[in-house]
């Protein structure tokens, strides 16, 4: 059973548990500028708490492939209002903040928020590591080549599965030795993966439990979803709740998403089934 201590509460995660997406960017893939000021940040959050999600996880930077690259000023004016703004109205929610800046995680965390979602797993900013450690907050690290600038071109893989267990097993080292606790896995779905890569990675997702940590998935609306279905992002709720599915049989805790409610629900009927065998 794992278990993450967010603010001095233990998280039980022996039932996968949902992050709600809030991305205060004008150009994140499916949901950049819906909240981008404090009444579409707060009202966004109200209905993913009241949906049960258990964390909500606010970005300023948008990863999308291609994304354009802000400043790191620009991020924090981004990010450190809405997160101040939710722990005033949601002063129980656990927020995440979504960066691979250690200056925008330290901010983040002195404005109440309670883990950190990084992207590059501590390659993009050298000071990273010793600041996750110095703040002793839960640390999820993604498997990424290169930068959302660059990943597109990051796609060769000998074997993508043992390939991601080999990235972690290096990643996780340096995070231990930095002296950081809580550790959490992001496979990184489409992140310098092609769809094909994705679909193998997620059908053997089951081998990254040798590595004995909780699992975050995120492949919520993702092209590996909507352009295998001929659709948009607007339109790919119902396969994204398929993968879900899969993602949970085969050992997700955490799952990432834009639709909460939806994501709760499959929980719930997969955890069904899985109590019933």
């Amino acid at each position: 059973m794992f278990t993450l201590n967010c603010k001095s509460t233990l998280i039980d995660l022996s039932i996968p548990k949902v992050m709600g997406i809030i991305n205060v960017t004008p150009d994140s893939f499916y949901d950049g500028g819906k909240t981008v000021n404090d009444h579409q940040i707060l009202a966004r959050a109200q209905l993913m708490l009241e949906e049960g999600a258990t964390f909500l996880d606010v970005g300023g930077y948008s990863s999308r492939p291609g994304a354009v690259h802000i400043s790191e000023t620009e991020e924090m004016e981004r990010v450190i209002p809405a997160i101040s703004s939710l722990m005033n109205e949601f002063p129980e929610a656990l927020i995440s903040v979504d960066t691979f800046r250690a200056s925008v995680a330290k901010e983040a965390v002195a404005c109440g928020a309670a883990m950190i979602n990084d992207i590059s797993a501590g390659l993009m900013d050298k000071l990273m590591l010793h600041t996750v450690a110095e703040l002793q907050v839960p640390y999820i690290l993604m498997n990424m080549k290169g930068t959302p600038q660059t990943m597109r071109s990051l796609t060769q893989y000998e074997q993508i599965t043992r390939d991601v267990v080999y990235y972690f097993s290096e990643r996780l080292a340096a995070c231990r030795k930095a002296g950081i606790n809580d550790l959490i896995v992001d496979p990184g779905f489409g992140f310098s993966k092609t769809a094909a890569q994705s679909f193998e990675l997620l059908n053997q997702l089951e081998l990254l439990r040798i590595l004995d940590l909780p699992l975050l998935v995120g492949v919520s609306r993702k092209s590996m979803i909507y352009k295998t279905l001929g659709v948009t992002s607007e339109e790919a709720l119902n396969g994204t709740t398929a993968l879900h599915a899969i993602a949970v049989l085969k050992g997700a805790t955490i799952l990432r998403v834009h639709d909460v409610k939806e994501a709760v629900e499959c929980v719930s009927l997969v955890e069904k089934v899985k109590a019933s065998s």
